[in-house]
């Protein structure tokens, strides 16, 4: 068994699920994308700009980097929901690229988190886990948000539903990708 299989499909559908989402959010005017909302965050555009720097903050130490804090100096780095596609998609491949590198063994390989005041070690398993949790959650709450506008908000807990193979294989094209990057068969 392919034990870096889950990981791997889970960083492809964040990837998609971040894309449909945005997507939508794209057709929103932009008064109301920044419009005062019930949620963990404010808005719309706050809470995707969260799922965008702590995904800096933890792709960049999965990658050995030192970024630390400094990924969430800016709260909301993106103003409108084009430049937040680009963005989250940028660091969407990055995570792709991490887990598409990494083998079983180094699924337990230490990740060091560099925070305000110390160095946080952490398996890559386990962070990759935290991170997929961070998405869904926060994506949720965006989605959640979404329904009370005009624009109907994007099935995403679907990944490879026979009823969406249409549509999924032209956002994989988008994306660049294919059904069997994924599951490599």
């Amino acid at each position: 068994m392919d034990l870096v299989l889950p990981y791997r499909a889970m960083a492809y559908n964040n990837g998609w699920a971040n894309h449909r989402l945005l997507a939508a959010c794209e057709r929103l005017p932009q008064a109301e994308f920044t419009a005062p909302r019930t949620g963990f965050f404010p808005s719309i555009r706050a809470t995707l700009n969260h799922i965008l720097i702590i995904d800096r903050f933890y792709v960049d130490a999965m990658e050995g980097g030192r970024l630390g804090p400094a990924a969430w100096a800016d709260p909301e780095p993106c103003e409108t929901a084009i430049l937040l596609r680009e963005a989250q998609g940028e660091m969407d491949r990055r995570l792709i690229a991490v887990v598409e590198r990494i083998s079983a063994g180094d699924l337990e390989r230490i990740v060091n988190v560099h925070r305000a005041d110390h160095v946080q070690h952490e398996r890559m398993d386990r962070l990759l886990l935290h991170l997929f949790q961070h998405q869904i959650h926060h994506r949720g709450q965006a989605h959640a948000m979404l329904s009370a506008t005009k624009v109907p908000p994007p099935q995403l807990d679907e990944f490879f539903s026979e009823g969406e193979a249409p549509l999924r294989a032209t956002e994989f094209a988008e994306l660049g990708w294919v059904e069997q990057t994924v599951w490599r068969r």
